[in-house]
């Protein structure tokens, strides 16, 4: 790869540099983890992250390491009535139906200039414990249909910080390659987590 590459090349060159890739479907409803191998995330962690993905659907993974502890960054990642403390494609979120536990419904709308206007998500893991949070689109004005996502934060192998793994399966919309889907997927997770990982790292040297 050139010393500059286009924007395109980053884009296409996603999460190869953590060793991810999208599922590469062969038959109907396989269940898929979507990496090859990940030495940093341990088994116990993985077993999360494995989907049943459909003939029409691509899933992903994204990894962020950051330097604060899991507490620290799962006090913002547990919030699902605030995606936007470090979303920030997401203009405002309202909670439409729950207080919070599981089948807990939100209202996100995104910031001008993406495919979408809003969407209606449902929370489907909240686990304080193992740090695990998973939510499903159900519904609103988007292209990621069928989109669901799991998050985990465990204790990197230095024990001083946290590998925060996302990953998703979705639905590839129509006149679009699962590859398209993963390179647009991808960019706005990883996106998300980077901003995460600053704002944990503020919290942490602040507190």
């Amino acid at each position: 790869m050139p010393p500059n590459p286009p924007k395109s090349s980053l884009l296409l060159h996603r999460i190869n540099t953590i060793t991810a890739t999208y599922c590469q479907l062969k038959d109907d409803s396989l269940m898929k983890r979507p990496w090859d191998t990940i030495a940093t995330v341990p088994d116990t962690v993985a077993r999360h992250h494995i989907h049943a993905v459909g003939p029409n659907q691509c899933c992903s993974a994204v990894i962020q390491e950051i330097a604060a502890p899991v507490p620290t960054v799962w006090s913002v990642v547990r919030r699902f009535d605030n995606p936007q403390a470090y979303k920030h494609f997401v203009k405002s979120c309202n909670v439409i139906d729950g207080d919070g536990d599981v089948g807990t419904l939100r209202e996100v709308h995104v910031i001008s200039g993406l495919p979408a206007a809003n969407s209606t998500e449902r929370l489907e893991i909240l686990d304080d414990e193992r740090h695990v949070i998973s939510f499903s689109v159900v519904g609103g004005d988007h292209r990621l249909i069928n989109y669901k996502s799991i998050t985990t934060l465990h204790t990197a192998e230095n024990g001083n910080g946290t590998v925060v793994v996302e990953s998703y399966v979705v639905d590839v919309p129509p006149g679009n390659t699962k590859d398209d889907t993963c390179v647009f997927v991808d960019t706005i997770v990883r996106c998300n987590l980077q901003s995460l990982s600053r704002i944990a790292e503020n919290l942490a040297i602040h507190n």
